[in-house]
């Protein structure tokens, strides 16, 4: 697609950015206001977007739709396309679906939608939808299995197939997705969700198309792409040219309990930007492996919030350039098990966060707490009106963000792969036999600096049904989140479940399977602060006494003192 900004006065092109942004905006609502799953309807875990037409490059996204999908579902429409050029090619009226996260990224939960969109006989681009849905199979309600070895132990695997042909929903495609869930009823709701957001989409095109034409809205997306990367080359630029290396770990696999590095060698060449992960340790048995789409799709969430005025399209990518053997951590083939991706692209933005210091410390931001702590409760009803009826509660949670330039680092926010929500408990305390009954930020969670870092917090859940299982998929248990700039490392993540009276900590330190916990009793998670930004001795006398008079920090925490973690009551 050329770049024809000179043909386009600005007004216009701005109009029409959005415009076209609010295509994609209109989908995201459509499905949160539609699903069944809370995961999607609460926390936004999702994602719409337009997608050129011959090369399945991102044209727009939706503001409110997950950052990391933008990358992936890139390649998920490439993939897509290819295997429909394969039978047939593709055709006005068929919706292509698919998980595979090894070609389309990100992991098996994330059901991607294709569908192309048609003018007259010519297709124009693809539309598509993302969207987590809560289980779809494997050893571990929900999917976030940390003992997986195969990817079959996660999830059922779909390769691109037609859910819709010639505008009908495929009866035979549905039965095989139904059978390969615990909640039937939830998947029909979230898929019905995302059809029903693509045939928006394709509504709000069709008039748009037709007040400007499609020869000017196609420019105008050449436009777009255009100033993305002009802005991209521009801020690259403003760096200083050299080499930046960083290395962080993950706690371990799940499987061997060994940590597992991430390393960048990042340089600035002019107005090109070199991201090198050759030094990244190889796959592992274990499920916290991604595929290089979604290593990919990392890069851009971390480029984008270094450079946060770029255009979110293609453009952000022009400019850099990728070296990602094969069969690393971040590029591993299947069989590999990818269903933990969410925490080794965490791993990845944290890495390029703290290269990216090296070069400009000012624009850089400190490591967030690094782990969306993925928390599965599973069992069955026992009252007499539900009696045997399968419950599974699947959630996320949230942590402190780093300290920078500007200013302290947020309590209490969602992973910074992510626009998604934290669900409410009261919609999970209205929806699963469980109890909240801490929900609060940690003290002393935060890095020292001279912006401080932001607060983890303190979540502890009890069951009230006869039993159940709990399953955590979480990081940062071993190796905190880094401060910058002299900036102090936040709190690590703690785990803990209660048994007969005592609690426990997991053998593999941030994650859990298969506990059983029986009625009253509780799992707490204590998740990481930010780290910090700046030396501690910048920290003014008035920030430190507000720290203190608000709960934030503890007096012994504040005059230097070492942090203690103490044993829930």
């Amino acid at each position: 697609m050329s770049d024809p900004a000179s043909a386009i006065d600005p007004v216009t092109l701005a109009v029409l950015r959005g415009r076209l942004e609010q295509v994609a905006d209109e989908m995201d609502a459509t499905l949160y206001r539609s699903a069944f799953n809370p995961i999607i309807a609460e926390a936004h875990d999702a994602c719409h977007g337009l997608y050129d037409a011959s090369t399945g490059d991102t044209l727009v996204q939706g503001k409110s739709g997950l950052p990391v999908f933008v990358g992936a579902m890139a390649f998920a429409v490439r993939a897509t396309a290819r295997v429909a050029a394969s039978r047939g090619g593709m055709k006005d009226g068929d919706i292509w679906i698919s998980n595979d996260a090894y070609d389309g990224g990100t992991h098996a939960n994330d059901f991607k939608l294709v569908k192309p969109f048609f003018r007259g006989a010519k297709l124009y681009c693809h539309m598509a939808s993302a969207a987590h849905w809560h289980d779809v199979g494997g050893a571990v309600p929900g999917n976030y299995n940390p003992a997986a070895t195969e990817c079959w132990q996660e999830a059922v695997q779909i390769p691109p197939v037609r859910i819709v042909r010639n505008g009908v929903l495929d009866p035979d495609m549905l039965a095989i997705l139904q059978a390969n869930t615990r909640l039937p009823d939830s998947l029909w709701g979230d898929l019905n969700g995302q059809l029903a957001a693509l045939a928006l989409g394709a509504r709000r095109l069709d008039a748009l198309l037709d007040e400007y034409g499609d020869g000017l809205v196609l420019d105008a997306l050449g436009a777009l792409r255009g100033r993305a990367l002009r802005l991209m080359r521009s801020h690259i630029a403003a760096l200083p040219d050299g080499r930046y290396s960083f290395e962080d770990v993950l706690d371990n696999d799940g499987i061997v309990n060994a940590p597992l590095s991430i390393a960048l060698d990042m340089t600035v060449a002019g107005d090109r930007l070199s991201l090198d992960f050759s030094r990244t340790c190889a796959q592992c048995a274990g499920p916290v492996n991604i595929s290089r789409a979604t290593a990919v799709a990392a890069c851009y969430v971390a480029l984008k919030h270094l450079f946060p005025d770029v255009p979110a399209n293609a453009g952000v990518l022009d400019a850099v350039d990728f070296i990602i053997p094969d069969r690393l951590l971040i590029s591993a083939e299947r069989p590999r098990p990818v269903g933990g991706y969410t925490e080794t692209i965490l791993r990845m933005i944290d890495v390029i966060f703290s290269a990216a210091a090296q070069a400009d410390p000012a624009r850089a931001v400190a490591q967030a707490y690094g782990t969306i702590n993925a928390l599965s409760i599973a069992g069955h009803r026992s009252d007499k009106a539900r009696a045997g009826q399968r419950w599974v509660m699947f959630s996320f949670f949230g942590g402190g963000h780093g300290g920078h330039s500007d200013g302290d680092g947020l309590a209490h926010g969602n992973a910074p792969i992510s626009t998604a929500t934290i669900p409410p408990l009261e919609i999970l305390e209205a929806a699963y036999p469980v109890r909240f009954t801490q929900w609060s930020l940690r003290a002393d969670s935060g890095g020292d600096g001279q912006h401080r870092g932001g607060l983890g917090a303190v979540y502890e859940i009890e069951l009230l049904e006869k039993e159940a299982e709990v399953f955590v998929f979480g990081e940062r248990g071993t190796s905190p989140p880094k401060g910058i700039a002299g900036g102090g490392a936040g709190a690590v993540n703690v785990l803990r479940y209660e048994n007969a009276g005592q609690w426990h900590t997991p053998p593999m330190v941030s994650k859990m399977r298969a506990i059983r916990l029986a009625r009253g009793e509780r799992v707490r998670l204590e998740t990481p602060g930010g780290g910090g930004w700046g030396s501690a001795a910048g920290r003014s006398p008035g920030q430190r006494q507000a720290d203190v008079a608000m709960g934030y920090v503890t007096i012994d925490a504040s005059t230097g003192a070492d942090r203690t973690q103490k044993a829930p009551e």
